[in-house]
């Protein structure tokens, strides 16, 4: 199995995964360490276990939300939508009886 180093809050820590993990591994440690690094710099040197237990509930704060977003969406989806047909004028529908009455009688001159 194989281990990886990470680092998050400017700390070093060596993490088993599986095999062909290792790049996952990597980007979500580089995400973890983006919530990391505000908190440090705000409230300077804090314990470890501090640090990460806050990083992680600003993460899963933000999945969350997106989460809730992704169901407003899913539920926008989902619902019908009103297609509105214009109405065609009257004045049109006329013209094009008026054609369509010469049409059939000049194809009835040719029969």
């Amino acid at each position: 199995m194989p281990e990886v180093t990470i680092s998050i809050g400017g700390r070093k820590f060596e993490i088993a995964c599986q095999a062909g993990e290792e790049q996952f591994l990597h980007s979500a440690a580089t995400i973890y360490d983006r919530e990391a690094q505000p908190l440090i710099a705000q409230l300077g040197r804090v314990p470890a276990d501090r640090m990460l237990l806050m990083a992680g509930l600003m993460l899963a704060d933000k999945a969350a939300t997106l989460e809730d977003e992704l169901r407003v969406l899913k539920e926008k989806a989902a619902t019908p939508t009103r297609v509105e047909v214009p109405v065609v004028p009257g004045e049109l529908v006329e013209t094009l009886a008026e054609i369509a009455a010469r049409a059939e009688s000049l194809a009835d001159t040719f029969d």
